[in-house]
């Protein structure tokens, strides 16, 4: 069966909301914007994902509402994995692990640098940087084949297919 991983990080997020804590911070207005394009690109690609772990940080948890809500899927299918806030890849080697054994499209939703450096580390090739440097600015999405089981999925076993950015959906 083959698999794939789509990595979904944050919309933009607002700086001067007055959240009292980095984990409180909610969407800005351009993240609210983002994040209902992005589920409309996946919907329109097909991308439907099976199994969805998001960040239970405030900003993960409405870009990965959001984008969900496109594709059909309600709040109560995406779960919630406290491992992901501030996760090295290790950590999201160790969610994604975790993901039914039955599911053939897994989205995971986070943050940089973490989502960054999963995806380098899941490539069996070099990941071309882009010219801002910015491999996954918010509300990017990077579609990936996985070539092993979620369960034995480590470093080098997945090829990027497509990075999508949500400054690139202007038509969603």
């Amino acid at each position: 069966m083959s698999r794939e991983l789509l990595i979904l990080r944050h919309a933009k997020s607002s700086w001067d909301s007055g959240a009292s804590t980095d984990f409180d911070r909610p969407l800005a207005k351009r993240g609210r914007k983002d994040a209902p394009r992005v589920g409309r690109y996946l919907m329109s690609e097909g991308l439907v994902p099976d199994y969805v772990v998001s960040s239970p940080a405030e900003r993960a948890k409405q870009t990965v509402i959001a984008v969900c809500a496109e594709m059909g899927i309600d709040r109560e299918q995406v779960n919630f994995d406290s491992r992901i806030y501030h996760a090295g890849t290790g950590s999201l080697l160790s969610v994604l692990n975790d993901s039914p054994v039955d599911a053939r499209r897994v989205m995971i939703a986070g943050h940089n640098p973490g989502l960054e450096m999963l995806l380098q580390n899941l490539c069996n090739h070099e990941v071309p940087m882009p010219d801002d440097y910015k491999l996954m600015p918010t509300a990017a999405v990077a579609q990936l084949d996985i070539l092993s089981d979620w369960q034995s999925l480590e470093g080098g076993l997945a090829r990027l297919v497509n990075l999508t950015r949500a400054r690139s959906l202007r038509n969603y």
